[in-house]
């Protein structure tokens, strides 16, 4: 049974075949591009292009005046709002002046930036999140060429440079999924990604996330591509945000097992730079890496801390999910560990490996789901597959599409209520678009899983 979207979304990801030119010369006449595919690749790109203006349309004319308006109503404190800005401002202290960015003169000195003013804990609606510097210090050394400059120059070029990372990334996820597409649905690709709310929210909070999704991204290709050392180094890179990583640094530790002789490169690569990262931190600002877990242990105490599957199946039912999941990626990553990189359960395991990850996080965020990207990618170039795997898997998958495709539906309505309703209908509507993102990790993670499970149990080709 084919997917209702196929026509749309799917169907464009049979690899290009090119035309052959008419006989008689080498021009091809107009007639020979009006096949059937072109208008529906067309279609696809028109459909993609207005979901992705209307959750920007969403963003910035719906949910960003809504926030605005809460703040006023309440008292809550709104300064530059920017997640670059505790990190730039804590790299700024320790480069140019010698300060730990961990020290709570920082971190009040970070908030009257953040917020507009240092937080009063007496004030009941003030935020919870004290933005201190709550990542590794050689985090810094990313920073360092846009020390010197003024933060609202950096804001507006991080920006830019955060959208740009987002469409790289998903360039770099279609290659090293290998996923031949054409032109068109590419463009469809980048569109839908850069278009959609976690992209939008993290470009607009300016989250570090999306720096951690590319050099994943990156480093996938690299190893797809056979240039070891390099995917090591920018796995190290990676860390800077090291809960996005362990599922994928465990798969591929058993993954550089599996053929040790000939995969030790990308090993090295990685103690090393690990290595060079840590003492640099460590000249830098002494001591790092106690301040770095207190400061950790005190966001997640503030911040409430807690992982999808705890929230949904209350921490204990979550932590044994969690252990459930970690052991599952062992198994299959300790028996496919001989799978040259660039086939398709290597990606597989890529794609579940940073999938699970959204799953297991300690703090819930939409933004990181970015990281389920790659699992759609996958999703979306096996679906004949899939979906052939009978009634429930069949409809499990279709559950899905449904629920990544609500975000932008609902975007939609709210876009035309914009224009034909009183302000107040639609800012009383203004959670729908993110009414499912608690559930599409959920959809993705089990889709990948039975998909995985099959692989295991040889019921599909290699």
């Amino acid at each position: 049974m084919a997917s209702p979207l196929s026509g749309l979304t799917f169907g464009v990801l049979a690899p290009r075949v090119p035309r052959k030119a008419p006989r008689g010369g080498n021009r091809v006449p107009l007639s020979a591009w009006l096949t059937p595919r072109r208008p529906r690749h067309l279609l696809g790109v028109a459909i993609s292009l207005l979901f992705a203006a209307s959750m920007w349309f969403y963003v910035q004319g719906v949910l960003i005046p809504y926030q605005k308006a809460d703040a006023v109503r309440y008292g809550k404190p709104r300064g530059n709002l920017s997640d670059l800005y505790p990190r730039w401002l804590g790299a700024r202290e320790l480069f140019l002046h010698g300060r730990d960015p961990y020290s709570q003169q920082v971190t009040r000195e970070i908030q009257v930036g953040y917020y507009g003013r240092a937080l009063d804990p007496a004030r009941p609606n003030d935020p919870k999140d004290q933005a201190g510097f709550a990542y590794p210090v050689y985090v810094v050394f990313l920073l360092a060429p846009c020390l010197h400059l003024d933060f609202s120059l950096v804001r507006s070029a991080f920006t830019w440079l955060l959208a740009g990372l987002v469409l790289a990334s998903t360039l770099l996820w279609l290659n090293a999924l290998g996923c031949h597409l054409s032109r068109s649905a590419k463009l469809m690709f980048l569109l839908l990604t850069v278009g959609s709310f976690p992209a939008a929210q993290a470009i607009k909070l300016q989250q570090l996330t999306i720096l951690v999704a590319a050099l994943i991204a990156a480093a996938a290709a690299a190893l797809t591509a056979g240039w070891l050392a390099s995917a090591g180094l920018l796995l190290a890179l990676s860390t800077i945000k090291p809960q996005l990583v362990v599922p994928l640094l465990i798969f591929l530790f058993l993954w550089v097992i599996g053929d040790w002789r000939k995969r030790w490169p990308l090993f090295l690569s990685f103690v090393l730079a690990m290595a060079c990262l840590i003492l640099g931190g460590e000249l830098l600002q002494p001591g790092w890496i106690p301040k770095f877990i207190s400061a950790l242990v005190a966001y997640r105490q503030y911040a409430g801390g807690i992982s999808i599957l705890q929230a949904m199946l209350t921490p204990w039912g979550g932590s044994i999910a969690t252990a459930l999941l970690l052991g599952l990626l062992i198994l299959l990553g300790w028996k496919w560990r001989h799978e040259p990189a660039g086939s398709s359960r290597f990606g597989l395991m890529l794609s579940l490996s940073v999938a699970m990850t959204v799953l297991i996080i300690p703090v819930w965020s939409p933004y990181n789901q970015i990281l389920l990207f790659p699992g759609l990618f996958f999703l979306v170039r096996n679906w004949r597959v899939i979906t052939r795997f009978g009634t429930l898997p069949r409809l499990l998958y279709l559950m899905v599409a449904a629920l990544v495709i609500w975000p932008w539906v609902a975007t939609l309505d709210l876009s035309a209520l914009w224009f034909t309703r009183p302000p107040a209908v639609v800012q009383g509507s203004v959670a729908l678009p993110v009414a499912t993102s608690l559930l599409i990790p959920f959809g993705v993670m089990a889709l990948l899983g039975i998909y995985a499970l099959r692989r295991w149990a040889g019921r599909l080709n290699p």
